[in-house]
């Protein structure tokens, strides 16, 4: 039958590669045209690989390993699985029908963990194609306690040591080892320090290398704090006025649109009404050049198990706050489902982050570059205020609005949160605009 390479797809030209972070199928499995097959990780995003055409798979390199755009990754024997097809099981018994498995080529995978469970593949018998050791094999001889030609037999314990269970997970990636619930050691005797079930040494410490994402991230934030002359000026706001108004028309709103109304489409709607009113804030600096924007796409910043993405909504100033909810809800389902595209990413203006959602009461976020300003949104408390001469108890955030130096000068900064704060105590002044 015909055999498919699978690569991986260019995905734009500020993307070189990245790592392929997981594997959604198994070495042999037969995979269906289009079905996910792979999870690849990049400098800005994560994007799923999926199958070309209906076929088994043979894996061509681990979870975990960096990988370039055009880089073979595994291969697809087109067609149908025809009845009765599946590896067969094979015994050290079964005579010649087993193929040694020094006589066949081990994939890495399989390699690599033979190297960390110390089980040499020419003493186990293959239970794959022709007769090749799997990486269940090799699970299960470790099981079994066998170990290489040079140890001559099994390990024993050292005298007063107390025997440990057989290691029944053993890392496939590049990934440090852990301890799982099968691979703990038991209590030892007093003075013994607990050894890692692999290489029997104390496990205090777990190592792994950073993702693209997150190492992108690092650069970037470094980056923005070498470069820019930021500063941060900060406000309270009263949010008295926003939280009366969504609770008045919360039912409706969510009857009407399916969505609910949060705090984060009024600050978007707010930070376009301040943009307007202040628009020093809604530019850049391009080498010795001053851009600025007369569009309002807004990010914000959504947090995931991956790090930090900043989605962005577009054209804010022309949409309701429906269309911004919706918007929201839909941008930060695909950021946590890995489903963001580099579109979804690029072109914003201004950046907002909430810090408040994890109990944040003051911060200073960083610039988001080329951006010259982000805000930063804080958790809400009920603290006592003056008003009118009367101490009330009233519902406060923090704001703060960092802020590039070079481009915007402080009296533009300390006027754009007032007027973010003003639409935030009168909402009218979102549908007014004044």
């Amino acid at each position: 039958m015909p055999t498919l390479d699978v690569k991986i797809p260019s995905m734009g030209e500020s993307i070189a590669g990245g790592v392929l972070a997981k594997w959604h199928v198994k070495d042999g499995d037969f995979v269906k045209k289009d079905q996910p097959i792979f999870e690849l990780e990049t400098d800005k995003i994560t994007s799923e690989g999926t199958a070309e055409a209906a076929g088994r798979i043979a894996l061509k390199v681990p979870a975990g390993a960096e990988v370039k755009i055009g880089h073979l990754v595994a291969t697809i024997e087109t067609g149908e699985p025809s009845q009765g097809t599946g590896p067969t099981t094979a015994t050290a018994s079964t005579g010649p029908a087993a193929n040694p498995a020094s006589e066949l080529p081990l994939p890495p995978s399989v390699r690599r963990l033979a190297a960390e469970s110390g089980v040499d593949p020419a003493t186990v018998s293959g239970t794959g194609k022709s007769g090749r050791v799997t990486k269940g094999d090799l699970l299960a001889a470790a099981d079994s306690g066998k170990r290489t030609p040079e140890a001559g037999k099994p390990a024993q314990p050292p005298p007063g040591d107390p025997v440990r269970p057989p290691v029944h997970t053993v890392p496939s990636s590049p990934d440090p080892v852990r301890l799982s619930a099968s691979s703990t050691p038991q209590p030892a005797s007093q003075g013994d320090p607990i050894r890692s079930p692999v290489s029997g040494l104390q496990s205090r410490t777990t190592r792994r290398k950073l993702t693209p994402l997150r190492q992108r991230l690092a650069q970037r934030l470094v980056q923005a704090q070498h470069e820019a002359a930021m500063l941060t000026t900060f406000n309270e706001v009263d949010m008295s006025a926003v939280r009366d108004l969504r609770s008045r028309h919360q039912e409706e709103f969510v009857r009407k649109h399916g969505v609910k109304l949060g705090f984060m489409s009024f600050f978007v709607k707010a930070v376009v009404h301040a943009l307007q009113a202040v628009p020093a804030i809604n530019a850049q600096i391009d080498g010795d050049t001053l851009v600025e924007n007369h569009f309002y796409d807004i990010g914000v910043a959504v947090s995931t198990d991956r790090g930090l993405m900043v989605p962005v909504l577009r054209d804010c100033e022309r949409s309701g706050f429906a269309d911004i909810e919706k918007q929201l809800a839909g941008m930060a389902q695909k950021a946590r489902d890995g489903k963001m595209t580099l579109a979804d990413l690029d072109g914003g203006v201004f950046t907002i982050t909430n810090g408040g959602v994890f109990g944040s009461l003051l911060s200073t976020p960083i610039l988001n570059a080329p951006q010259c300003a982000i805000l930063g949104m804080h958790a809400i408390q009920e603290r006592p205020i003056a008003v009118n001469g009367q101490v009330v108890i009233r519902p406060m955030m923090y704001v703060a609005l960092s802020y590039d130096h070079r481009i915007v000068d402080g009296r533009d900064a300390v006027t754009f949160l007032v007027r973010l704060k003003q639409a935030i105590e009168d909402p009218a002044r979102l549908l007014l605009s004044v």
